[in-house]
Formats: C-alpha cells, structure tokens, sequence
C-alpha cells in the first residue's frame, strides 16, 4: 500500500468513540515560556553563495563528511545535500541514512534533537550540527527531569514518545514512535491492555486517541508552527479553491485535522503532492517542505494554509525559526572547525537506542516502511 493510501482521509471516516482525554496541564502553569528566536533567513549575493558551496563541497570530501538535511531547511541546503551524496528526508530517516554511508563524519542540517538521533543510532560516528542553538518547542516543551518524575507517578503506564524529543526523553520511554506509525503501534499496545503516557506534542496526541480510543495521558507541548494553523482561515482559503485538496501534518490541532483531505507525516504529504490528481493543495506543515514537492510535482500549485486565519498572506510564512538557523556560513565554518558536535552521555545514549529499536523491529514485523513517516 502506497504512503497516500494508508493515510486516514478525515471526513470519511467516524471517528472512535474515545475516554475522556487528560493532558497535563501543571506543564502549561510551570514550566517556562519558550523563548522563540525570530526567523532569520540567511541573505547572499549570488557570488558569495558560489563561492559557500564550493567551499563546502571542498571540505565534505576533505573531512570524509556527508551532509544530511531535514526537509524543512533551505533549499540551498537540501540542494546541497543530494548534489555531494548526501539525502534530505526527516528526522529518522536522515539519522538511518547514516547508518549505510560510509563517512566518519555526519553533518545534520537541522535541530537539535535530529543531531541526537543521529548519534545514538551512529555512535562511532562524528556528528556535526551547523548550529547547535537550534531547537524544536516540542523538545525544549518536554524538560527530561520533569518528564521523568510525571512518568514515575504513573509507573503502571507505558511511556510512548514522538521523535521529537530529547536523547534523555527517549531514554525515558518504552517507545518512540513516529507519525507514520503511531496508529498502529498505538493500537498494538491497546490490544495487550496498556494504557499510555504519550509525549509530547499534545495535537499529534490527541489525533491518536481519537482516531484509537486508546486510554492515554497527554504531555502538553506543541510544535509553534503546527500549532499556528487555523480551521477558520482554511475554511475561506478552501471556498476561495473548492478544487484543491487540503494536506495537512497531524501536529496541527484537531479542528484544522479535521478539514483535511489528506493527513499524514512529511513524506506522506509529499507523496500525496505526487500522486494525487488535484492540481492545486493547500497544505498545513512547515512551508520548507514545498521545496521538495514542487520538485516531485512541477506543474502543481502548492498554498500555505492560513495562520493568521485570513489567506495565504505573508501571515501565513509557517516556518521554524530554529530551522532556519541552519545555513551556508555556519555550515562552512562547522566543517572548517569541526566544533558543534554532538556528545550524548554513554549511558543515555545506549538507553535512548532501545525504544527506538522496539519502533524498528515493529515496524519490519508489520512490513512497514516506518522510515520517511516521520516528521519534523
């Protein structure tokens, strides 16, 4: 079964009639508001970009390093990556692709948490960040110490968390899921009678109980961009393009989910772009990811769903701010220097590794292509 066609197509299907939904709101009172960096994106003259790419071309093959972009980066980067032999793709993937190539030396354009995934599953290899400040609000929304007391005041549960999380989080875990997978991995576990922590993104969360009806505690964090999409705003962006079909990433809230003719990871959606008839979507994720789809449908047209609730406006920019903190100069300068690495305490780093090695011998037991159904 293709990736479009194992995903849920909301308005045709019932929803399951699901327990009360609990999240955690002590999260929402206590910890600190995330300092969200304005979104920077790198200006160069086209001889200065020249000049960069060369340059890091130069130093891939001299410091035996592949690059490994997120598909939310820029498309420079991506650009970059494929044209020396590297691979753009999402978290899990990027960090598996690791796994086959042969370089001492990984270089992973994105945020912080992907570096680390890279890590644990290429412990022997280098891995290099362009900038280490790099973030994600669903990582930085699910401290490793307050988690880890939650989860221990409810030891009878099995704790499942999303990708998106820390090297200490997953640590944590029983699971790690990603979006691809997590309905039918949730599922599993409800069939042998467990009941569940999900962490963190509260919006993936609740689209998993509702669609499995599987009793699950919630942590109450949010992607920022996924979290900025509204139901309103796409509603009059839809009447104004009856004839489009509406993509949207299942870290979005229930309502904007709910309006979707296609809900899926990252790859899904582009693999919806590809091969779905419609000529015009308006999709609900980081608008990085258009670079990839116009290059797997040149002929479509492709609208940002509405922030702001208004149209697709300049309100609508949906893009990281951490994501684009990865660039040509800091990625130059992180293969000059070789600073940025990432280091992930032993014993963490082998503890992080099982959860994510449960996730991949399910995923091959289901026949599953649990890579590229990731997301962020």
């Amino acid at each position: 079964m293709s990736a479009v066609a194992s995903e849920r197509i909301m308005r045709d299907r019932r929803p399951v009639q699901a327990p009360p939904l609990v999240v955690d709101e002590r999260i929402m009172r206590d910890r600190r508001l995330l300092q969200v960096p304005p979104t920077v994106v790198e200006m160069l003259d086209a001889d200065e970009q020249v000049a960069l790419i060369a340059r890091i071309k130069r130093l891939l093959v001299e410091r035996d390093a592949t690059l490994v972009a997120h598909y939310y980066t820029s498309p420079e980067l991506q650009e970059l990556a494929e044209a020396t032999g590297g691979y753009v793709s999402d978290s899990l993937d990027m960090a598996r692709f690791g796994t086959d190539c042969t370089s001492s030396t990984l270089v992973v354009a994105g945020v912080r948490f992907m570096g680390e995934t890279a890590k644990i599953l290429n412990p022997e290899k280098r891995v290099l960040m362009p900038d280490l400040q790099a973030e994600c609000s669903l990582d930085l929304g699910c401290p490793a110490d307050e988690f880890t007391a939650f989860c221990d005041q409810h030891p009878e549960r099995t704790v499942v968390v999303y990708a998106n999380t820390s090297a200490a989080v997953k640590a944590r875990a029983d699971w790690v899921v990603t979006s691809g997978i997590a309905l039918d991995l949730v599922r599993h576990l409800a069939e042998r009678g467990e009941k569940l922590i999900w962490a963190p993104d509260r919006h993936l969360g609740a689209y998993v109980q509702r669609e499995t009806g599987v009793d699950m505690l919630l942590w109450s964090a949010a992607c920022v961009v996924h979290e900025a999409f509204k139901a309103d705003g796409l509603r009059k962006l839809r009447a104004a393009h009856p004839d489009a079909k509406v993509l949207v990433h299942p870290e979005s809230p229930l309502d904007v989910i709910a309006l979707a003719d296609v809900v899926g990871s990252t790859t899904a959606l582009v693999e919806a772009a590809r091969n779905l008839p419609a000529h015009t979507f308006i999709v609900a994720t980081d608008n990085g990811l258009f670079h990839k789809m116009k290059q797997v449908a040149p002929d479509k047209i492709f609208l940002e769903a509405p922030i702001a609730g208004k149209s697709a406006t300049c309100v609508s920019c949906a893009h990281c701010p951490w994501m684009a903190m990865n660039g040509l100069r800091n990625l130059a300068q992180v293969l000059e220097t070789g600073d940025n690495e990432i280091v992930i305490d032993a014993a963490i780093r082998e503890r992080a590794a099982l959860p994510i090695r449960r996730l991949l011998q399910f995923a091959q037991q289901r026949k599953q292509a649990v890579l590229g159904n990731n997301d962020a």
